[in-house]
């Protein structure tokens, strides 16, 4: 095995004692075992940098900085990072066993292609036993512009941990951005992606990701949040363009910045204002805005924006409602617990 590739497991972690263990033993119980696992903890306030370094040993290395964001931990992981093959795993999610064994298998095999390799994945809330692997237009081999221009179309996702990236196309596409915050691994791995020639689909390869994290930026919808997606979305649209700027790559990023008009009413006017112009720019779109049977209907009665604040008041409701909700519900955990400690006192008596 010491002739083998050397995979690096690069794991950024920020206040997530809940998870870490278990993301980091799913790295560990990788059937591929010439890895080195890294992992940068991010100024957390909580254990976790406490159970990080319970792993420590010869293959795992445990860094601590001043919490300076996501992108800048994976950087100092990237940067201390010695192996041939580069894997991101967030500290909330799962590899399964034979994850990165199928991909550098399926690399290896097709020997010094600009390849990089994508995998199976899905998502889970509580245990990786929920998770439904549900084939998607991305889960197949494609040039890297036709997966881009698939991937921005709906759009589709192949979420960080399932890629696994050789490390030739990882020092092309450069470091993490580290002035974004939300989707800043859509706009990396589109240089990640552009940077080969081909993603490689691998079949089998799975990973799981954790949704339902009030803690993940993904769900942040402040107007800092917005600036960061924009950015991203102007960063990775003129990456593309760079490669091939065409009637369908031009149309794909019209529907990038019509999306995100859509999806940043009623805030954000200005940036909504440059976007509209990007989407001029780029020919136009006729992308409709997307929702349920309910917004649909509204939609049609009331037009789009008047149906989107109208859904953004049911979603704060429901927001308060399901606060509440779980309010009550730990507190009646509460009172039996009291209950029982009552009654059993009673009975030791």
């Amino acid at each position: 095995m010491q002739s083998s590739p050397l995979v690096s497991i690069l794991i950024p972690c920020y206040n997530s004692e809940q998870w870490l263990a278990e993301t980091i033993e799913s790295a560990l119980a990788q059937t591929w075992k010439n890895i080195e696992i890294i992992i940068v903890d991010d100024g957390s306030t909580d254990n976790s940098l406490a159970i990080a370094k319970s792993f420590e040993s010869s293959i795992v290395k445990v860094i601590s900085q001043e919490n300076k964001g996501a992108s800048t931990a994976r950087n100092i992981a990237l940067k201390e990072a010695q192996g041939d093959f580069i894997q991101y795993l967030d500290a909330d999610d799962l590899l399964a066993p034979d994850k990165i064994e199928l991909q550098v298998g399926l690399l290896e095999n097709n020997g010094d292609c600009n390849l990089v390799a994508s995998g199976e994945w899905a998502r889970f809330y509580r245990y990786p036993e929920e998770a439904l692997f549900i084939s998607q237009p991305l889960w197949q081999d494609m040039s890297a512009v036709d997966w881009l221009v698939c991937a921005w179309s709906k759009p589709w996702m192949m979420h960080p941990v399932a890629w696994l990236v050789p490390r030739r196309i990882s020092d092309k596409a450069g470091l993490w951005n580290e002035d974004l915050s939300v989707n800043d691994d859509g706009e990396y791995f589109t240089r990640v992606v552009l940077s080969s020639d081909r993603v490689k689909f691998c079949q089998g390869a799975k990973s799981y990701y954790r949704s339902g994290n009030t803690g993940s930026l993904s769900g942040i919808t402040s107007a800092k949040a917005r600036q960061s997606q924009f950015l991203s979305f102007s960063l990775g649209t003129t990456n593309l363009l760079a490669i091939e700027n065409s009637p369908r790559t031009r149309q794909v990023c019209a529907i990038v910045f019509q999306r995100f008009i859509y999806e940043a009413y009623p805030d954000v006017a200005e940036l909504s204002k440059q976007a509209e112009a990007k989407v001029k720019k780029f020919g136009g779109s006729n992308l409709q805005p997307s929702g349920g049977n309910i917004f649909q209907l509204l939609t049609k009665i009331v037009g789009w924006q008047k149906a989107k604040k109208i859904q953004r008041v049911f979603y704060q409701y429901g927001y308060q409602k399901a606060a509440v909700g779980w309010k009550l519900a730990k507190l009646q955990e509460k009172i039996r617990y009291l209950i029982a400690r009552k009654t059993e006192r009673f009975y030791l008596s």
